[in-house]
């Protein structure tokens, strides 16, 4: 059983998928080198990225991300400002320092080489490492796949369950499975959570501890993200919104007009933009969809009489046990499954939370999670640039308010519904499969090629 906390995990922007999963792999890589005895001997290393992963790494900053990787960092701990200072230095001295020990050469134009047309065969996101002696020797190889949300596995590891599973009490694989556990044992979904985060080995009050934990670090970004002015990297000249339209609504708010509804977007492209300029943020179940369940959450913080951190915590257990199942039974990589796998998971999740703490039964937040879902079917994945700006941020503010739409709908309702989220999970993976590999973060179709970028 996979935690919560692997789907909701701290990472830096612009992409979980293409930032952070890189990042573990490289690390991944370089301290395998180190525990086989191999470090030593190194001279060169070098690295192949295959698919979207080549396509749009350059906007997504997948080559900083790997070289910082390839010295040990991991994406939870390193500074975000440290990333791009340090990838410079790399490139302009040719030289890295494998695994934060060996000294080797590195010339990133000859050693990491983006195979832009070339995909392979497990994934969309396909990256490759090799260690060679001072005689060319092959000393190590391995290839990794990104799949989404900054999950990582090795071409051995794809598709087969981890070894060594711990039992939980309650596995369940599928909506019908959770729930059917609340109904018989009379839990919510997030006692259900918290039962199996205690069986991977936390206590209840260090769960409690970690989803707050996580909670701060969504607070933060959202505050962050109203502050922080100016253009956003990149070449698009993507100016900043959130910090004039946050003083336009405060300003508002002091002569009596709410505008209530613009708070939830305004609080998402506060943290795509923050996660656009590689900031730190939470996967929420991806970077590329990092704003749907922190906006949503900080809405019900800030304008629910009865919120709390007891209903913080269910909130987010609440979207992490809805977010494992898309996890475990489709996909949540837009390149794998374009946007609806992202955004559309991500707006399931939020809506699913929201209509718990509000006082939804069973139905009702099973409801909610799935219309969010059906409106997002067929979402496609095509940031202009290979940048995760347009439309992603403004794209994130919109299933935000669709979320807490969906769930007050829902809960003004009895819960019935024709659709259940085990059937809509299962279309929304069969959508993916068949939509054309130009709508999945290639940045091939849809807006990234209709929208005429600035001149350099």
């Amino acid at each position: 059983m996979i935690s919560i906390f692997d789907l909701f995990s701290i990472g830096i922007g612009p992409s979980s998928s293409h930032t952070v999963g890189p990042m573990k792999a490289a690390h991944a890589f370089s301290a395998g080198l180190d525990s086989a005895g191999a470090l030593p001997r190194v001279v060169r290393v070098a690295v192949g990225l295959y698919g979207s992963l080549a396509l749009t790494g350059e906007g997504h900053g997948t080559v900083d991300a790997l070289l910082l990787g390839l010295e040990g960092e991991e994406p939870q701990d390193v500074a975000p400002a440290h990333v791009p200072q340090r990838a410079g230095q790399i490139r302009a001295d040719s030289r890295l320092v494998l695994d934060g020990k060996r000294p080797i050469a590195f010339d990133v134009a000859h050693d990491v080489v983006l195979n832009k047309h070339l995909f392979l065969p497990k994934h969309a996101n396909g990256l490759t490492f090799a260690a060679y002696d001072a005689k060319g020797a092959t000393l190590a190889e391995q290839t990794y796949y990104s799949v989404g949300g900054g999950f990582i596995v090795t071409d051995a590891e794809f598709g087969r369950t981890p070894p060594g599973e711990i039992a939980v009490p309650y596995p369940f694989k599928h909506a019908e499975d959770l729930l059917e556990y609340c109904r018989r044992d009379g839990k919510t979904i997030a006692q259900i959570v918290m039962a199996n985060e205690a069986a991977l080995g936390r206590s209840a009050d260090q769960v409690r501890e970690r989803a707050l934990a996580i909670a701060r670090v969504m607070k933060e970004c959202v505050e962050a993200g109203c502050r922080h002015d100016g253009l956003l990297p990149g070449g698009l000249h993507v100016r900043r919104r959130a910090p004039p339209l946050y003083r336009k609504l405060a300003a508002r708010e002091e002569i009596g007009r709410g505008d209530i509804m613009l708070w939830p977007m305004l609080y998402a492209i506060a943290v795509n933009e923050e996660n656009a300029a590689g900031g730190r943020v939470v996967t929420a179940p991806t970077n590329g969809a990092a704003g749907v369940v922190p906006s949503v959450l900080t809405y019900y913080r800030n304008f629910h009489p009865q919120a709390g951190e007891d209903g913080v915590v269910t909130f987010l257990l609440t979207a992490g046990a809805i977010g494992l199942l898309y996890k475990m039974n489709a996909s949540i990589s837009g390149a794998e499954v374009g946007c609806q796998g992202e955004v559309g998971v991500a707006c399931s999740m939020a809506a699913g939370a929201y209509a718990a703490v509000l006082g939804g039964n069973l139905a009702q937040i099973e409801n909610a999670a799935e219309i969010a879902m059906e409106h997002q079917l067929g979402m496609t994945c095509d940031p202009v640039g290979g940048l995760v700006q347009i439309p992603c941020i403004e794209r994130n503010g919109v299933a935000a308010e669709q979320a807490i739409k969906v769930a007050q709908l829902a809960l003004l309702e009895d819960g019935e519904h024709k659709v259940s989220l085990d059937t809509v999970i299962r279309t929304m993976l069969q959508t993916g499969l068949d939509m054309k590999h130009s709508y999945k973060e290639t940045s091939l179709g849809g807006l990234a090629i209709t929208v005429s970028l600035p001149e350099c």
